[in-house]
């Protein structure tokens, strides 16, 4: 066992009795979602894989430690203190523990602890790629290169829609990692059902998902496997509005000089004030559909 690891006594007698478990991030608590919004869907969304058979595991950095599973205390410690929180890549884990500090993970860091941990599926709202001008800006996500190498399966409702999507799609196949489209053919868009660009593959039960990831492990393929599940319709956005409301958000960005891993959090934010809070309203659901689809699919694999 890792000695920086600490999994939480629920996760690990799930883990020891062969039942399901879901990862979840923490960086959509502190950088996300305002507080309490923030700490409220994070509970939401642990009840809601509890309500579809498997046992979640929030996964932070406190105090030096990679938590597999926060309590209900963690949550709310993280919610409260905000963007304040590291918001923790690959990179800064060892920093972190060094020096004892807390980071919130991202889609990298959460796969790298719930591998640790030996969690198999993690549900996020949506994964990082490829930046618009990356050609550039080479500024590339950590989350294509943690796919490409750490065997976790990653539900989620597509790339983010303020970034290339095409070059994320291009990048991805380089990386010989699995994009599945549930129930679709379509790559989602995150807040919207569409972006007109294909998937590998649409794949329509949670049965079916758990036999490829199981079938991409016993044959000893490196890596992980991307599952992108469209956000319910009801609380999908009109195209047209989320594209002109990232055009503005971004070329305020450029105008304040915003780069980096502030980036994500600034464009969301902005995207949020001008869609008169609706993006908010859309993040949250789509990330329960998510997680949904994750207990159901960790119900399956095991």
């Amino acid at each position: 066992m890792n000695k920086y690891l600490s999994i939480s006594p629920e996760v690990a007698v799930a883990l020891r009795d062969n039942r399901p478990v879901v990862a979840l991030e923490s960086t959509i608590i502190s950088h996300g979602m305002p507080y309490p919004q923030n700490v409220e869907t994070a509970m939401r969304v642990e009840q809601t894989i509890r309500d579809n058979g498997a046992v979640p595991a929030t996964i932070a950095v406190i105090g030096g430690k990679l938590k597999a599973g926060c309590t209900a205390e963690e949550i709310e410690y993280l919610g409260k203190k905000g963007q304040a929180v590291t918001k923790a890549s690959r990179r800064d884990l060892p920093v972190l523990i060094a020096r004892g500090m807390d980071g919130a993970t991202t889609v990298t860091t959460t796969m790298i602890i719930a591998a640790m941990a030996g969690i198999k599926v993690f549900a996020t709202g949506g994964i990082g790629g490829v930046h618009r001008g990356a050609q550039q800006t080479f500024d590339i996500s950590a989350d294509l290169e943690e796919l490409a190498q750490t065997p976790v399966m990653v539900i989620c409702a597509g790339a983010k829609s303020i970034l290339d999507l095409g070059l994320t799609l291009e990048y991805l196949e380089t990386k010989g990692v699995p994009v599945i489209g549930y129930g679709t053919d379509e790559l989602p868009a995150f807040y919207t059902r569409h972006s007109g660009l294909g998937v590998d593959y649409r794949i329509d039960t949670p049965e079916e998902l758990a036999a490829i990831f199981r079938a991409k492990q016993e044959c000893g393929l490196k890596g992980g496997m991307l599952v992108t599940n469209p956000i319910p319709e009801q609380y999908s956005m009109p195209k047209q509005l989320i594209d002109e409301a990232i055009s503005q958000a971004l070329r305020e960005m450029e105008e304040q000089g915003i780069h980096g891993k502030h980036c994500t959090p600034f464009l969301l934010a902005r995207v949020k004030d001008l869609t008169g809070g609706d993006s908010l309203a859309s993040n949250i659901q789509l990330v329960l559909n998510n997680a949904s689809l994750a207990a159901r699919t960790a119900a399956a694999l095991v």
